[in-house]
């Protein structure tokens, strides 16, 4: 995809804005107190230098808000791609009371087995079969996807539980019932509803280890699994994962140095730039 220059500025402005945000926390809101840390941990302080905890406090301050952030990108990256996209969108129609109680039965399947039967195992096409089945009279249901992205004119319609690369068990319960939900409704919302994950921190999906999520979803093979490149370029066309790096990659190394310098007080070393 060629390099969209309004989704390249859009994505430096969300990141510029959380950078600034967290550099304001470190520098001037919280910073790194070394006289409290000794009293608070004398036995820590006596053994590690403060540079390393003074490391920690900046991570933790960095971190924090990085959740919000991956939304507002892919909102960027919907926008710029398929033509819209927003975060926290309500979603409506009704769903066959059968369909409903199906869902419980298999979220609670799969989160304990049956007495006596062996371990139940995600497995999406059986289950969403299963669940299709069901019948009953129609209750009106409303479900609010992390993000929601639609093309333009009557371009297809999508669904995003969006979580962070190393979720817990409790928000993707929630995020399959969801999804669920979204695959049985009448009329139907969305032409597809995804569970995604921003980046692998394993490399790739084949990979990927990251055992809360696996308790509901086959993170390697479900087809309603996105990580990383297969999330960004499903909502913003093919190459959008690249341009996003590349984006942030140009503003990376002012943050870098300004890290080294106003919040570490050392210079940056020579050759220190890195890429991601």
């Amino acid at each position: 995809m060629p390099e969209n220059p309004h989704m390249k500025a859009a994505i430096q402005s969300v990141m510029s804005e959380m950078m600034d945000r967290v550099m304001e926390k470190v520098l001037v809101e919280d910073p790194f107190n070394a006289d409290l840390h000794h009293a608070k941990k004398p036995l820590y302080a006596a053994l590690v230098p403060d540079e390393i905890f003074k490391g920690s406090h900046f991570e933790r301050r960095f971190v924090t808000p990085f959740g919000g952030v991956w939304e507002k990108l892919a909102v960027v990256a919907a926008t710029a791609g398929l033509g819209f996209g927003a975060t926290n969108h309500p979603l409506r129609g009704t769903v066959r009371k059968e369909q409903l109680r199906r869902i419980q039965e298999v979220l609670n399947n799969l989160e304990h087995s049956p007495k006596g039967a062996a371990k139940v195992r995600p497995y999406w096409s059986k289950e969403l079969n299963y669940v299709r089945k069901g019948r009953g009279t129609r209750v009106p249901v409303t479900v609010l996807c992390d993000v929601y992205a639609e093309g333009r004119g009557r371009g297809k319609r999508f669904a995003f539980e969006l979580k962070a690369p190393l979720p817990n068990s409790d928000q993707t319960k929630v995020s399959k019932e969801k999804i669920l939900k979204l695959y049985c409704m009448d009329p139907a919302p969305v032409d597809g509803a995804y569970y995604a994950l921003p980046y692998n921190p394993y490399g790739t999906k084949e990979n990927y280890a990251w055992a809360f999520p696996a308790r509901w979803f086959d993170m390697r093979h479900d087809p309603v699994v996105l990580i990383g490149d297969e999330f960004w370029d499903k909502i913003g066309g093919r190459g959008t994962y690249q341009s996003f790096i590349r984006a942030v990659n140009e503003i990376g190394q002012e943050y870098r140095d300004r890290i080294y310098r106003e919040y570490l007080g050392i210079e940056p070393p020579s050759g220190g730039n890195v890429r991601l």
